[in-house]
């Protein structure tokens, strides 16, 4: 092919590219500019996206970099997805005030196969457009030799520029001589599948940038122009204060249950509304309404309908609703909250209903849920045990028509 983008789509395929929900383009100059490359290549690039499977679900933050794949993909170009089965055993170092706890081989399969379940939500896995890996293939064949040479690629003083090394040495914290590998092996996945672009979050730079000064050192890529790097941001959690994390408790994973995907999306803070429409959807920004309540509602309906399909976002939607109806609250946003923290887990459902008071008894719990007058996000429940909290957070609790409780 002459080029990966047709000239008579290359403006708006350029914009939504390089454009839409990007921080920062390096190296950007007028010798060397992705725009250019894009354009004048005769074939599609690879674009390098690089997971570690740490956890096994994933939740919108980890959306921003695979739908921006994904805009890639529909361009002409290869997604590469990585999954870091080696690299995960050691931890991404980046944004941490002490080292990962390491996982082993068993917990990262396990959770590469969950990821992947969930990828394809936003990936396209079919056809040429597409390229799985895992760092293993490569990584595991390594010799000490071969390391020996990575190493000696860095100095130590460059290490502790990376930020949170900096911080911890400063801090007086233990840096492990572990950690130190770990951007120079992330850096040669990109020798490795020779990437032209590397997809990343803006904590991702000093990582994306070695994997860029490994291909220039490398003498067997035979003058093959090294990799750009593409940052986004980092999607700020629904408390519109910390980056979207499952820890924090601030997050939405795509596998929510409808109701609850859409209750907690349209209580979004409305400083961050605009941003959630950028990063996570399609939607042309010039025609959302000016209303900011109607933008919560039509971004809810949205992702909703992304990851759960039109029908089950406007079922989603009705039964908000009707919840706010029957409890006569303003909104869903006002809907009581119970810690779970208060619970000991496992839990069956009967004593839940009674520990947070939807109920003054055991007794009287059963009987609401023998009489179908339980729900889970608008679904009636059986008496069953809860194992962990992750079950239930963020969900609505319902007993009757009148009583309900966030579980957080």
């Amino acid at each position: 092919m002459s080029s990966s983008i047709d000239p008579q789509t290359a403006p708006q395929t350029q914009a939504i590219l390089l454009e839409r929900g990007v921080v920062e383009i390096f190296p950007n100059s007028e010798s060397e500019n992705l725009s250019d490359r894009l354009i004048k290549s005769d074939r599609p690039l690879r674009i390098k996206l690089g997971i570690d499977p740490t956890r096994p679900d994933l939740h919108l933050g980890h959306t921003v970099a695979l739908r921006k794949l994904r805009q890639f993909q529909d361009a002409g170009h290869k997604a590469v997805l990585i999954i870091g089965d080696f690299t995960a055993q050691i931890g991404d170092p980046t944004g941490r005030s002490e080292a990962r706890p390491r996982l082993t081989p068993e917990e990262v399969a396990y959770n590469a196969e969950t990821y992947l379940e969930q990828a394809q939500k936003i990936l396209d896995f079919s056809g040429d457009r597409f390229e799985l890996r895992r760092n293993g293939e490569w990584l595991n064949k390594l010799d000490l030799q071969q390391i020996i040479n990575l190493q000696a690629s860095m100095t130590v003083g460059q290490m502790l520029a990376k930020e949170g090394f900096s911080d911890r040495y400063d801090k007086g914290n233990p840096i492990y001589l572990h950690e130190f590998l770990y951007p120079l092996l992330q850096g040669y996945d990109s020798v490795a599948i020779d990437a032209d672009v590397e997809l990343g979050g803006t904590d991702q730079k000093f990582n994306i940038l070695v994997g860029r000064d490994l291909q220039i050192k490398n003498s067997d890529r035979q003058g093959k122009p090294a990799q750009f790097g593409l940052l986004l941001p980092l999607l700020v959690g629904l408390d519109g204060v910390q980056k979207m994390s499952k820890s924090l408790g601030n997050y939405v994973g795509i596998t929510d249950e409808p109701l609850s995907m859409y209750s907690k999306l349209e209580k979004v803070p409305d400083t961050l509304v605009d941003e959630y429409f950028e990063l996570l959807t399609n939607i042309d920004l010039a025609t959302l309404p000016d209303n900011p309540r109607e933008k919560q509602k039509q971004l809810a309906l949205a992702i909703v309908g992304q990851y759960h399909g039109h029908d089950a976002a406007l079922q989603a939607k009705h039964d908000a609703e009707q919840i706010v109806l029957a409890g006569n609250t303003a909104d869903l946003g006002d809907i009581p909250e119970f810690d779970l923290s208060q619970i000991n887990f496992p839990a069956p459902l009967h004593y839940l209903i009674k520990a947070s008071g939807l109920c003054k008894s055991n007794s009287e719990a059963q009987s609401q849920i023998k009489n179908g007058a339980v729900k889970l996000d608008g679904e009636k429940l059986g008496d069953r045990a809860f194992n962990e909290r992750n079950e239930l957070a963020g969900k609505v609790l319902q007993v009757g028509k009148k009583k309900f409780l966030r579980l957080i």
